[in-house]
């Protein structure tokens, strides 16, 4: 069982939890991940290692609330214990020897680009930092990122915080005005990742982006993970999360992705109702 230390919201459907767990923020590395499960019957769920503290032994994760295991572990409170926390799993984002890189975050993926930004910056490398909300209202980790960015450009697609557009627009610019980025990282929604892929690509800019794909056991076994890059058959969990963006099917991955949504729609439900009648 692993202890809840904190639990913070961070906008009204995406928290933050610190949780105890030694083992795992021993070896953490930005870009990594856990499977957690919250309690014994329950679903195997892939997040994103947002942050560890090794002398304390705890790692943050963030996740965004929208289906039954992330409502479910949304109403644990601190103090409180899950199930399965297991990881680090996947391999760590590559921050080794670069000395200018664009760090891409959209939504709640920023909680995955910030780790990462953080790294790079901690490193060494001056990092530019390009994060995309759908409104004010959803904007997540301005500060941390504001800390470890020498430049930082926040976009809203409707214009209530920053600058109104997608994040692609000032990444275009940037390079355009002749920033020589050795990396580009981008994380988010596929159709984000997808488009700034295209974008880099007219430069000839190399380009990583994090897959997230439907994730089972983490190691490889299930296949449910699988992506086509560069013509070949990859799995998320042990080959990346990490990919050349410019050699990921990013179609293939969507499609791949809608699969489900019925089933997570039925699921949200039900464990709605149900934690409403525990409430009860």
């Amino acid at each position: 069982m692993f202890k809840i230390v904190k639990k913070q919201a961070l906008n009204p459907t995406v928290t933050r939890m610190v949780i105890e767990a030694p083992m795992v923020a021993r070896k953490a590395q930005a870009g990594q991940f856990i499977i957690l499960r919250v309690n014994e019957d329950g679903e195997r769920i892939p997040l994103t290692i947002a942050g560890y503290d090794r002398e304390l032994g705890t790692v943050d994760i963030i996740f965004q609330i929208v289906g039954g295991t992330t409502m479910e572990l949304n109403a644990k409170n601190e103090g409180e214990y899950i199930q399965d926390f297991v990881g680090p799993l996947g391999k760590p984002t590559d921050i080794e020897g670069k000395k200018k890189v664009a760090v891409v975050g959209g939504g709640v993926g920023c909680a995955i680009a910030y780790p990462v930004a953080k790294a790079l910056h901690d490193a060494g490398a001056e990092v530019h930092s390009f994060v995309g909300f759908r409104c004010k209202d959803l904007v997540i980790l301005e500060d941390e990122f504001k800390a470890c960015s020498d430049k930082l450009f926040m976009m809203t697609d409707d214009g209530t915080y920053g600058r109104k557009g997608v994040v692609t627009v000032p990444l275009e610019e940037a390079i355009v005005a002749g920033e020589n980025y050795d990396e580009v990282i981008a994380i988010g929604p596929v159709i984000m990742m997808k488009f700034v892929c295209l974008t880099t690509k007219k430069y000839g800019v190399k380009t990583v982006v994090s897959m997230n794909p439907i994730m089972i056991d983490g190691t490889g076994m299930c296949g449910g993970c699988r992506l086509t890059v560069g013509g070949e058959t990859k799995f998320a969990c042990v080959d990346g999360p990490d990919f050349d963006g410019h050699l990921v099917d990013f179609d293939e991955a969507m499609k791949r992705g809608a699969m489900y949504r019925d089933f997570e729609a039925h699921k949200r439900e039900e464990t709605c109702n149900l934690l409403k009648k525990e409430a009860e």
